[in-house]
């Protein structure tokens, strides 16, 4: 009998994350899933700069090399690099770019089955699946979607319409009932979103979790996708 190839997994990093410190931030799930699933992780196009200077760069240091340098996916502000998710933008600045570095990876680096996303990377990755479910070229409907404190994004204009649902694609919300940062609530809502999401519940805060209880949700999901 043949080996089953693991699934191939496109994830999206949250704000204010690099591209290594989301591997770093991924190693429990990717450890829980070694085998069945194969995760590439990808950050936002946007370096995010404050008022103190990029993080981990500085006269000494010198320059960040790309894959340590904080990025984010959009900005909810025109002037300043922030995001808040809980608030209604002014604008979505750099969404547009978000969404053609998904297409780019997507091109570049699939097939892929699915897409997991973590806090802002999961409210693109919901968006790219609605874009992908209304027929956008860029984006191939993938299998399934994994959203770790997700939410609805806020702002978008037309394209907010597209998520309204119903989604139909498989999908599994993972959020915690500690969570201050993306509170329960709006999680559960973006469930709403689509028709028979999964949902699975810790107690904790605003992590990927991969404890032996939520590796066996995982599988048990991923499963349905082994060929």
């Amino acid at each position: 009998m043949a080996a089953r190839l693991p699934l191939r997994v496109l994830c999206f990093a949250g704000f204010r994350q690099s591209e290594r410190g989301f591997r770093e931030k991924t190693g429990a799930l990717r450890k829980a899933l070694r085998g069945r699933a194969e995760l590439v992780c990808l950050s936002g196009p946007h370096q995010v700069v404050d008022g103190a200077g990029q993080e981990g760069a500085g006269p000494e240091s010198g320059p960040c090399p790309p894959e340590e340098q904080i990025r984010g996916w959009w900005f909810s502000e025109q002037e300043a690099d922030v995001f808040s998710a809980l608030k209604e933008p002014t604008v979505c600045r750099g969404l547009e770019e978000a969404l053609g570095t998904v297409a780019q990876a997507l091109n570049q680096l699939g097939p892929f089955d699915g897409l997991l996303g973590f806090s802002q990377g999961a409210a693109l990755a919901a968006l790219v699946c609605a874009l992908s479910q209304a027929g956008d070229p860029r984006f191939p409907l993938p299998r399934f979607i994994i959203l770790i404190s997700g939410f609805c994004p806020r702002g978008l204009g037309f394209q907010e319409s597209i998520l309204q649902g119903p989604l139909t694609l498989p999908s599994l919300h993972v959020f915690g009932d500690t969570d201050r940062v993306i509170p329960s609530e709006e999680s559960i809502q973006l469930a709403s979103r689509f028709t028979g999401a999964v949902t699975l519940t810790h107690s904790g805060g605003h992590f990927i979790p991969a404890a032996a209880p939520q590796r066996q949700a995982y599988l048990k999901f991923l499963d349905q996708f082994a060929e």
